[in-house]
C-alpha cells in the first residue's frame, strides 16, 4: 500500500505544473489510463474472439436445429464447437477482471486514515471542493449544488451517458448476434448484461471519490475502446 501511495504521489508531482490543486485527482485518472493501456492487448484479443464467435453463427444455428429436443446435448455440442475453434465464450471477461486489483488498491488507499506507521496525506487532497477520500453522501451534507455536489453531478452525467451507450450496444449485439445461446449460463448472463452498466452509478455513489474517478475513467475508456475495436 505504501508503494502504491508513493506512485500516486509521484504522478501527482509530475502533473502539478498543469493541474495545480487537482493534481492528485489527475494522477488517478492518469493511473487508470495506464492500467487500461496495459490491458488493451487483452481487449483486442477479446474483440478478435467476438468476431470468431460471430463466424461460428451458421454452425451454431445448425446445432440448435439438430439438438432442439435435447438441451444437454446442445450444450455439449456448443462447448465442443467453441473448443474446436479455440474460442472461449468467457474471453471478454479477462480485461475487466485484471483491473479489479487496481480498483481495490485505490479504494483501500483512500479509505484508510493511515499508511504504514504514518498518516495518509493523500486524504488531504481534493477535486475542486470534493475530498478524494469523501463520498457522495458527504457532499449532500454540505448543501445542494455546492462545489462538491457539482463534481458528483458531472461524474453521474458521464456515467449515465456511457451506460446508455453500452446498454444500446449490448442490446443491438444480442439481437444481431445471439452466438452465446446454448452455452451453459450464458442465456441468463445475456439477458442481464445490458443493464449492468447502470450499476456503475451505484458504485460512484458509494465508493470514495478517488475510486469513483477510476470507475468513471475506466468505463469511459471501455466504451471508446469497444467502439474502435468493433
Amino acid at each position: 500500500m505504501s508503494f502504491f501511495a508513493r506512485l500516486v504521489e509521484q504522478l501527482a508531482y509530475l502533473l502539478q505544473p498543469f493541474c495545480h490543486a487537482s493534481a492528485t485527482a489527475a494522477a488517478i485518472v492518469l493511473f487508470t489510463a495506464l492500467v487500461r493501456l496495459a490491458t488493451h492487448p487483452l481487449a483486442r484479443a477479446a474483440a478478435r474472439a467476438q468476431r470468431a464467435r460471430t463466424a461460428l453463427q451458421p454452425r451454431i444455428t445448425e446445432l440448435r436445429a439438430k439438438h432442439a429436443r435435447d438441451p444437454e446435448r446442445l450444450q455439449r455440442a456448443m462447448l465442443e464447437l467453441h473448443t474446436e475453434a479455440k474460442v472461449s465464450p468467457f474471453s471478454g471477461l479477462l480485461p475487466g477482471l485484471l483491473q479489479l486489483p487496481a480498483f481495490f488498491l485505490l479504494y483501500h488507499l483512500f479509505s484508510n486514515a493511515t499508511i504504514g506507521d504514518g498518516p495518509n496525506t493523500l486524504l488531504d487532497h481534493d477535486l475542486l471542493a470534493a475530498p478524494l477520500g469523501g463520498h457522495w453522501t458527504d457532499a449532500l451534507g454540505g448543501g445542494v449544488l455546492g462545489g462538491a455536489d457539482l463534481v458528483y453531478l458531472a461524474l453521474f452525467a458521464v456515467v449515465a451517458a456511457v451506460a446508455t451507450v453500452n446498454f444500446r450496444r449490448a442490446r443491438r449485439t444480442a439481437a444481431e448476434n445471439p452466438v452465446q445461446a446454448g452455452v451453459p449460463g450464458q442465456g441468463a448472463v445475456g439477458k442481464v448484461a445490458p443493464f449492468l452498466s447502470f450499476l456503475t452509478l451505484v458504485t460512484v455513489a458509494v465508493v470514495p471519490l478517488a475510486a469513483a474517478l477510476y470507475v468513471v475513467t475506466s468505463t469511459t475508456w471501455s466504451a471508446v475502446e469497444r467502439g474502435m475495436l468493433s
